[in-house]
């Protein structure tokens, strides 16, 4: 690898400092985004905003609390800070991946089930997020089948 490209790579950090660090709190992330995905699909309490549409402003509202809810379960299943699962993190990468591939399977049907048979209960683009939401999560999946199956370097 050259030398320009070598910055850009993730580096792990060691073990040890992994585990000495206390797990970060998910609770308050987890409180928030509820809050405000409850707020989306209940109660809409969304200001007009900059752009004059609620409705936007409440997909946004939405977004961010499906953010939050986000980060919360990753704190919570790795007991750390971050975003992106690295794959040296899974226990068990081939069965889990297999789930991951269930779960984003499940996504997108209820996206279809969002666009199509609850549509006037939730807001317009809820099959839309859902189906890219679907779709990251079964691409996680199969690239983690496949890293850990077919295309391993281990043989």
């Amino acid at each position: 690898m050259t030398p320009s490209l070598r910055g850009f790579q993730a580096q792990t950090p060691p073990r040890p400092y992994m585990e000495a660090k206390a797990a970060p709190e998910w609770r308050a992330h987890a409180s928030i985004g509820s809050i405000l995905l409850l707020n989306t699909l209940t109660v809409k309490l969304a200001p007009a905003g900059p752009w004059g549409a609620e409705s936007f402003t409440l997909g946004v509202i939405g977004l961010i609390g499906l953010v939050f809810l986000y980060t919360a379960w990753y704190r919570l299943t790795f007991k750390r800070k971050g975003l992106v699962p690295w794959m040296d993190m899974w226990e068990n990468p081939k069965d889990s991946s297999r789930t991951v591939i269930v779960a984003g399977l499940a996504i997108i049907a209820s996206a279809w089930l969002a666009g199509n048979v609850v549509e006037e209960a939730l807001p317009k683009p809820t099959g839309l997020i859902l189906t890219l939401v679907g779709l990251l999560t079964l691409l996680n999946g199969v690239y983690v089948y496949l890293s850990v199956g077919a295309l391993s370097d281990l043989e």
